[in-house]
């Protein structure tokens, strides 16, 4: 299996080399050079296997020789162990062919754990195998963080640090990040927003000499480890609800379109899709160009699902690369144009055939959908599901085909939102129980990429111990 960027002036490269590089050389992001393909047989054949299994079997296409089969299913059998759910990701229905994608029962207890949990461990196996250390940057708006630094925390060949918009993530999401206190681990609240801070990550990749100095890499979903891992659960899930005789519908919470990326690929793969819904907040940049043909930078609102507090999404150049069939001279084209000039249009005919549809939802309706599916299927539910649920039904153009809502964090995350919409205060499960008695251990620094740079390289071992 080989990698390409998506703006095709870096150079090819392996899976071991693409987990460790991250950001294409180029300013793109890697994807593999053509999709495996799975036939009919291989996807009933899931029906029969753990995750992890399932995880071992659709995933090996894309390492090459990069890992070998009997370590990768070593792998995700100690990834997916830690999960508090033996299905890790079940899925329970909540009304009439409409159902939950529960990516929650991870040790952080959100979607991010299923694939950072395998990331971390992918990247012990391949820096044993090197000998080498890195240093790990990434931006989170809220979730990215704790799994991230849950699947790095303690590990010898790798530091990490981590940048979160202050006061714009909720306080578990923040505490999650802040009270672990390993050495390797370093939080960094930035003066800005998401996109302030994911800016700032594409900055220090983009200068080679800090990216060389430092073995720089990601664990954000610019490394295409982490969407990788996703797809997995598509497929499970599909073939749960009757896959491949029948297509099944996502409806996906959207905000750096890593997920509902997956999902695409899944499709790509050989899943039948009918239906991938990209679900946004009032932060709509996504379900304005799948409506409208239209990516425009509009700014950056707050909200009550603070994950999806996005206008630049990241994994998005990803599909554009495919719409334009892979020209890297175009995609490179459009992010300049949206760097420059704040955005880019598209013809809409590009995106009559896709399985894409898009909506909104505002802050009202987010709260009304919480107090709604409580009522009437005894579920509590975060923000962010409830986005993906409320989208979803206004999108949905087939009763007939079950349509699946990924419901990516637990409702203790985000407690007061979930409270102010149902009066029921979500507890945390056990082992987070004294997490607001922890310590906290962190350091807010000023909207500037120097500055924060300054800071990994004043804290980064692979400098101190040269």
């Amino acid at each position: 299996m080989r990698y390409i960027s998506t703006r095709g002036k870096a150079p090819v490269l392996n899976f071991e080399e693409v987990v460790l590089t991250g950001l294409a050389r180029d300013g793109g992001l890697y994807l593999p050079e053509s999709w495996p393909q799975f036939s009919r047989d291989d996807i009933r054949s899931l029906a029969g296997m753990s995750y992890a299994e399932a995880a071992a079997f659709l995933l090996q296409p894309f390492l090459g020789d990069s890992v070998a089969p009997e370590d990768f299913r070593a792998m995700t059998k100690k990834a997916y162990s830690s999960f508090s759910h033996d299905a890790v990701v079940p899925v329970s229905q909540i009304g009439s062919n409409e159902f939950l994608m529960e990516l929650y029962h991870g040790p952080t207890l959100a979607f991010k754990d299923v694939a950072l949990q395998l990331l971390g461990l992918l990247y012990d196996h391949l820096l044993a195998r090197v000998g080498k250390r890195v240093t790990i940057v990434g931006a989170t708006s809220g979730d990215t963080g704790s799994a991230a630094i849950e699947a790095c925390r303690g590990r010898e060949a790798v530091d990490i640090f981590i940048l979160h918009p202050n006061g714009r993530v909720s306080e578990v999401q923040r505490r999650q990040m802040t009270t672990v206190t390993d050495a390797n681990v370093h939080n960094i609240a930035v003066e800005g927003d998401f996109d302030d801070c994911q800016a700032m990550v594409k900055a220090m990749f983009n200068d080679h000499d800090f990216r060389d100095t430092l073995a720089v890499s990601a664990v954000n979903s610019i490394n295409w480890a982490r969407v990788m891992a996703q797809i997995v659960y598509y497929f499970t899930v599909g073939v749960s609800l009757g896959a491949p005789e029948r297509p099944i519908s996502f409806s996906v919470p959207s905000g750096n379109f890593g997920d509902v990326y997956a999902g695409y690929a899944a499709s790509k793969m050989g899943l039948p899709i009918e239906q991938l819904i990209v679900a946004t907040n009032r932060n709509d940049i996504l379900s304005r160009f799948f409506n409208s043909g239209e990516y425009r930078k509009s700014g950056v609102d707050p909200t009550i699902s603070p994950s999806m507090d996005i206008q630049v999404s990241s994994n998005f150049e990803r599909f554009l690369a495919d719409l334009y069939g892979r020209d890297g001279d175009e995609v490179a084209e459009l992010m300049e144009k949206l760097d420059q000039d704040g955005g880019f249009s598209v013809n809409m005919s590009r995106l009559n055939e896709s399985i894409f549809a898009a909506g909104r939802c505002d802050e009202e309706d987010t709260s009304v959908t919480i107090r709604g599916t409580l009522a009437h299927s005894a579920k509590l539910v975060d923000p962010h599901t409830a986005v993906g649920l409320f989208v979803g039904k206004k999108c949905r153009k087939n009763g007939k085909t079950p349509l699946v809502t990924l419901s990516t964090a637990h409702p203790a995350k985000f407690p007061d939102a979930v409270e102010k919409a149902t009066g029921e205060r979500p507890a945390l499960p056990k082992h987070m129980a004294d997490l607001f008695e922890r310590e906290e251990r962190l350091v807010s620094l000023p909207n500037d990429v120097e500055t924060v740079k300054s800071f990994i390289k004043d804290h980064a071992r692979i400098l101190s111990e040269a």
